[in-house]
């Protein structure tokens, strides 16, 4: 074997990015090509060296290009301080790398081992309760903690001057799954001192700081930064304008963690792919700067999990029990894409029943390879799934593989060797693959969650619902979504949906005129300055300027009560929410509530939704108005959701029984038909 440091850089050959535009810069913008793979995550430290070889064998016969290694083996790495232990790293990089694999190697930051945690216990992240929360599973560190910045630095440098320039390895991941177990906030002292600095770095003078969070309210002025602790254990809410800050402050912490680990990355292992796994529907942190300093932005992809822990109702889940929601695979590939530089990964696919939710049901035959197609459907460049082989022992014991825990091809693993031969056929009959690019953008704002998690004013307020929910109504409509931040380009997009935004950039409302797009706008936008206050002019604030109006009052909804609402003979109900608009000159009522009051109102190309409507009013009322955008909504059935990408179009089937795919009888088919079967996939091009 030559040595590490003798060893060259082979360019990466994934990717073949052409741009057509002058928006080069832009993620979501000019035409880039590119072609598609599968990959696996494997711990070799998990397995007898004995069967290395016959693993990777088996992956490259099953179609698996690249592997991810290494995220928790820093034990394995450094046992004791200062003691190294490479040789099996090599080999098992090496055995990778003979069977033609290419290797996505990862820090192990994610899990200090032990021995580190009692040389330093302020690496340990602090709960709000002041605990100090303990070693034994993952995660266990704090952002702001300088010890663990400093090992981090050491063993990052260590791994990228061994390995940076090594052939096999074409991709780095930076960690593991930034903030799981709810460790992107922490108040251990280091934290509160960092935040201090943070706020005079921000603010400047405490005065400054005093005058924007208004803090004579309840005689809580301060005479100096150092007098400022974290916003907790108070007797009752701390202030809210505090809280926000100290949200910003912890995700500005995780943004320049990774930053560190990226540059030491960089200026060792030149030309190598950076790349994060997030997670799904994940906003404790602000993703879009810490997706602004790597290459791809990954996501881990866990349909079922999802369905069983988040907001959806027990009927829902009912619903979508063993095939996830038609809409939430796709909001996240749709997000993660409007941040990525490159295509974007999903770097852990499941592919079988989990263990972490509180319950975890089977996927129903064709589920895997449906997800799998559904990613690449919208602009992903790489699935890996999550693992080769189900491990026998620890937390994740019960979390299915490719391959069972006796090393039998499982059902996930069946249907991903399908996936690999049907990339064959559809790279042979249309090449490389051109990005998805939608018409339509939905903005979506971390910040906007934290607030309203922080002033919610209704209990049930939860904004990445209401977002999922108006993603969704469009999805139905057959209406491929861009999911951009607030700093995106608008210019190329027909339709612009912004769900409730509270904070609203000086420079939105004139970058949504000059856009051109019919834009709606969710309840509570502009209703905060940015330090937390009522704007002056009263809400929607800066949107004033193209849409005439005023929010006197406002109202939040128990659960079980409703107000009706009628647009134009379609009736509906709005829940949650509700703004009483003042309508000023020129401003048409489009929609009312049964009281009178207006619903939806409309100025030009601007409409105003002032409720939470039901997901039939809403998707009447997106219908409308992509039609007034020139664009061509088709509703579809339920269980059937489609993408385009490039000349093909992409078709899924939810359901249990077979359906009919749009336009079908005028296609090319390159797999699949229509009818299009149960958990089916249909992937063709138009005759004309």
């Amino acid at each position: 074997m030559p040595s590490l440091r003798l060893w060259q850089w082979l360019p990466d050959r994934r990717y073949h990015i052409k741009y057509n535009n002058d928006h080069s810069n832009d993620h979501n913008h000019g035409v880039r090509f590119m072609s598609i793979r599968l990959g696996v995550c494997y711990y070799p430290e998990h397995w007898s060296e004995e069967i290395w070889s016959s693993d990777a064998q088996r992956m490259t016969a099953l179609g698996i290009k690249q592997v991810r290694i290494g995220e928790f083996a820093w034990s394995r790495i450094e046992p004791s301080p200062g003691e190294y232990q490479w040789d099996w790293l090599d080999r098992a990089i090496q055995v990778l790398a003979d069977a033609g694999l290419e290797v996505v190697m990862c820090t192990p930051t994610a899990t200090p081992p032990k021995w580190l945690i009692d040389q330093h216990a302020d690496i340990l992240p602090v709960d709000a309760n002041g605990r100090a929360r303990g070693f034994g599973s993952r995660r266990h560190y704090d952002f702001s903690s300088p010890s663990y910045f400093k090992e981090s630095q050491r063993i990052v440098t260590l791994l990228a001057e061994r390995y940076g320039r090594h052939p096999a390895i074409t991709a780095w991941q930076v960690d593991n799954e930034y903030g799981c177990h709810h460790t992107v906030v922490s108040y251990s002292a280091a934290a509160q001192q960092g935040f201090r600095r943070w706020l005079q770095q921000r603010y400047q003078t405490v005065d400054a700081l005093n005058q924007a969070w208004g803090t004579v309210f309840w005689s809580a002025e301060y005479r100096s930064f150092d007098e400022i602790d974290a916003p907790v254990g108070t007797v009752t809410e701390a202030h809210p304008s505090h809280r926000l800050d100290y949200r910003r402050f912890a995700s500005d912490e995780v943004a320049r963690y990774n930053r560190m680990q990226v540059e030491i990355l960089r200026a060792h292992a030149p030309g190598r792919v950076m790349v994060h796994n997030f997670m799904q529907m994940f906003t404790e942190f602000d993703h879009y700067p810490v997706a602004a300093d790597l290459d791809v932005a990954s996501w881990d992809s866990y349909p079922l999990g999802a369905l069983e822990e988040l907001w959806f109702a027990p009927e829902v889940k009912a619903r979508w029990l063993r095939t996830g929601h038609p809409d939430f695979a796709s909001f996240n590939h749709d997000l993660y894409r409007g941040m990525s530089a490159q295509p974007f990964w999903v770097m852990e696919q499941q592919p079988g029943p989990v263990n972490w939710a509180q319950w975890n049901p089977n996927p129903l035959p064709g589920m895997v390879r449906l997800w799998s197609w559904e990613a690449f459907a919208h602009g992903a460049g790489c699935v890996s799934y999550f693992r080769w082989r189900q491990v026998p022992f620890a937390q994740e014991q019960m979390h299915a593989g490719l391959n069972t825990p006796d090393n039998r091809l499982d059902v996930g693993g069946h249907e991903a060797q399908r996936v690999a031969e049907e990339i064959q056929q559809v790279e042979l009959a249309a090449g490389a693959l051109q990005q998805p690019r939608g018409k339509v953008a939905l903005l979506f704002d971390y910040a906007a969650k934290w607030l309203f998690e922080i002033h919610p004013q209704g209990a049930d307020f939860h904004y990445p619902q209401i977002a999922f929910e108006y993603y969704s109504a469009l999805r139905s409509l057959g209406l491929d979504v861009d999911i951009v931040p607030l700093s995106a380009k608008l210019d190329d997009y027909a339709m612009i949906v912004v769900p409730p935004l509270p904070v609203l950039p000086a420079d939105l409302a004139a970058r949504l005129k000059a856009s051109g797009a019919q834009v709606l706008l969710g309840p509570r936008s502009g209703s905060k300055t940015e330090s937390v206050q009522i704007p002056a002019n009263l809400p929607p604030g800066p949107v004033q300027e193209i849409l005439p109006m005023r929010v006197w009052r406002v109202e939040s909804m128990r659960p079980n009560i409703s107000e009706p609402v009628e647009c134009g003979g379609r009736h509906g109900k709005a829940y949650h929410w509700r703004d009483l608009i003042e309508a000023g000159d020129n401003v048409k009522v489009i929609a009312a509530f049964g009281d009178g009051h207006p619903a939806i109102v409309q100025h030009e190309r601007v409409h105003y939704l002032a409720g939470v409507f039901d997901a039939d009013f809403t998707c009447d009322y997106f219908e409308r108005t992509a039609l007034a955008a020139g664009l061509a909504p088709e509703r579809l059935p339920e269980t059937l959701r489609i993408s385009h990408r490039g000349g093909l179009t992409f078709a899924f089937n939810y359901g249990s029984q077979s359906c009919v795919v749009p336009h079908g009888e005028h296609a090319e088919f390159i797999v699949g038909a229509s009818p299009l079967a149960a958990q089916g996939v249909a992937i063709y091009r138009s005759r004309n």
